[in-house]
């Protein structure tokens, strides 16, 4: 009974305590989403870009000075920014983003729209750059100072001061323009309609931007996990377990598997901001219908509802990446389980 007790306890100590930290988690998001969107307001109000001009586009000659006068009243351009900026805060409280200017379309729909794209694109380059670079990483420590070690570190050199979108121009002209193996952008065939459309076709447009954003994620991990696996070789543990015996993959699995998997988890779930920024930029070479693409194209044309959107869900999305980073410490690392209640 007093077992049961004690694990009792514990468990109430544990959740109290994920309670608390998920608790001071949000609050840092609220004010973060605050500060972010204040600042990026401000930026947006002073940039040099005539959101009238970028509303109505190549007919801005067509349209009289009363037309131009109602479409400012309409959305408000002639208000203070502080005003401006409270209605949208105060609309935000509500659920409301606003409507695109370029879409005319509510900036939720056309948000949820494009990020159903990109979360593919994003999640399949994700899981690749994290299983590649981990097993490269590895591979690399256990051969140290081999030509496999040194072939690991040439790529990730190579291909941590190559830019994005080389790469991703790079891969179509090779596989896409030479070879012909693979489309050269968009998400779909063109000229077809969307019924006609097969999850094959979509895979095959899919194929490029997601191997341009895993060549260029897995350098950082690679390394990382490489340097950490050396530091544990050094080990006492590790020494006096090959003086065992104990080599290859079982001396990896049993001492060194889990000094290196939290690690380069944490900075995997890290790098959601690097790998939203790698994602705008190959969707804008490939043509991409997603969440970056339709970022650019707000910063240029003054969309500032679809773009304050925009930010607010990048905001979201890699905060929740470095929480998720938080949580698994959390709950695999044991010295964190019970490191609050000591």
């Amino acid at each position: 009974m007093e077992i049961i007790k004690q694990d009792s306890t514990f468990l109430t100590i544990r959740l109290r305590g994920l309670l608390f930290f998920l608790i001071r988690k949000g609050l840092g998001l609220i004010l973060l989403l605050i500060a972010v969107s204040a600042i990026s307001f401000m930026l947006v109000h002073f940039s040099p870009t005539d959101p009238i001009q970028a509303y109505v586009g190549a007919d801005m000659m067509r349209v009289s000075a009363e037309q131009r006068e109602a479409i400012v009243q309409y959305w408000g351009l002639n208000d203070p920014p502080l005003m401006r900026y409270w209605h949208w805060l105060s609309a935000l409280a509500s659920g409301d983003l606003g409507t695109s200017m370029i879409y005319r379309r509510p900036v939720l729909e056309v948000i949820s729209e494009r990020f159903a794209s990109s979360l593919a694109l994003m999640g399949a380059a994700w899981l690749l750059s994290g299983l590649i670079g981990f097993v490269s990483g590895v591979l690399a420590a256990m051969n140290r100072n081999t030509w496999i070690d040194k072939l690991v570190r040439w790529y990730c050199y190579t291909l941590s001061s190559t830019p994005t979108f080389w790469v991703g121009l790079l891969f179509m002209l090779v596989f896409a323009v030479w070879l012909g193996l693979l489309p050269v952008g968009l998400a779909v065939p063109a000229g077809i309609t969307s019924d006609q459309v097969q999850w094959t076709d979509r895979v095959r447009h899919l194929l490029l931007p997601t191997l341009t954003l895993s060549v260029t994620g897995i350098a950082a991990i690679a390394l990382h996990t490489r340097e950490k696996l050396i530091d544990v070789k050094d080990k006492d543990y590790w020494l006096f377990a090959r003086a065992r015996g104990e080599r290859g993959f079982t001396i990896f699995w049993r001492h060194g598997l889990r000094n290196v998997a939290l690690p380069a988890l944490t900075l995997q779930f890290a790098s959601f901001s690097e790998l939203f920024g790698g994602a705008v930029l190959a969707e804008q070479v490939f043509s991409y219908p997603g969440l970056g693409q339709a970022a650019i194209e707000a910063g240029l044309r003054g969309d500032i509802p679809l773009l304050m959107g925009v930010v607010l869900f990048s905001t979201i999305f890699v905060y929740s990446g470095n929480a998720m980073a938080d949580i698994s410490y959390r709950l695999i690392d044991p010295r964190m389980k019970g490191g609050r209640q000591s």
